[in-house]
């Protein structure tokens, strides 16, 4: 199974918020946020629509910049390079090749075969050949088991299959963290099933480390190894699955959590 370019634990955080803020407008969706994730390890965000979990995700992979504060991958700012500047499009590209996304969306091509949206990034970006490119999107086929799919298009498949191509095009990629944003609300419920199982192999698999925003509760509690509960922009509460979920001291998470897990 393929892993994570970094092996071992680092003592440097993968992702670290320091007193970030996000405004959009008069909007406030993020406020002093401080928030850190070891290499390694698999945190996931709970709480309700709109509470800033996506911004979380969004601001790592460098999708928005935070109005303030720093965030570090690895111990570099993607935010400030050297003498507090903001960071020049070159550097802070070679940063975010470090994590990628699965959104809601699968975001296919749909001109393109499963095995072609698999190696145009790894041939574009890393520029591998087209050989090595081809090797790399077989193995992560393979890994969501889903292979022999490589010569069909996406319109030939079902939402779980395409989310699951989504997956591996964007481990192709070797990220050391992956971000994944509700990868299973677009999905019929029969289908969800089949992609978190892929993530939980994944997961137990691999040394990536693993920022997740998710709903599907019970996928959370297996998955993570630290939870953390977002409410108007802040984390109120965090700790192990078994504290967030079985002993949780905040009165908001506590009614949070019987509204999705009695639905």
């Amino acid at each position: 199974m393929p892993t994570s370019p970094s092996s071992g634990i680092s003592a440097v955080a993968a992702i670290q918020f320091a007193n970030v803020s996000k405004s959009f407008g008069a909007n406030s969706v993020l406020t002093g946020l401080d928030l850190s994730v070891a290499a390694g390890e698999r945190l996931t965000l709970i709480g309700p629509s709109g509470s800033g979990k996506t911004t979380v995700l969004r601001l790592a992979m460098m999708l928005d910049r935070p109005t303030a504060g720093d965030i570090r991958l690895f111990g570099e700012s993607i935010v400030k390079g050297p003498g507090g500047k903001p960071r020049r499009a070159r550097e802070a590209a070679r940063l975010r090749r470090r994590c990628g996304m699965v959104f809601q969306q699968f975001n296919l091509f749909p001109h393109m075969t499963v095995l072609q949206n698999l190696t145009l990034a790894p041939r574009t970006v890393l520029r591998l050949s087209a050989e090595e490119s081809e090797q790399r999107a077989l193995d992560h086929l393979r890994m969501v088991g889903l292979e022999d799919k490589r010569t069909a298009y996406p319109g030939q498949l079902s939402g779980g299959q395409q989310q699951r191509i989504a997956i591996a095009r964007t481990l192709a990629l070797r990220p050391d963290i992956l971000l994944l944003d509700e990868i299973t609300s677009s999905l019929d419920p029969e289908l969800v099933g089949e992609v978190l199982e892929v993530v939980r192999r994944i997961a137990q698999e691999t040394d990536i480390t693993f920022l997740i925003v998710t709903h599907e509760m019970r996928f959370a509690r297996q998955v993570s190894d630290r939870v953390a509960m977002f409410d108007s922009g802040r984390i109120i509460e965090e700790g192990s699955p078994e504290l967030i979920f079985s002993e949780p001291r905040c009165e908001r998470t506590k009614s949070f959590l019987r509204s999705v897990l009695d639905h």
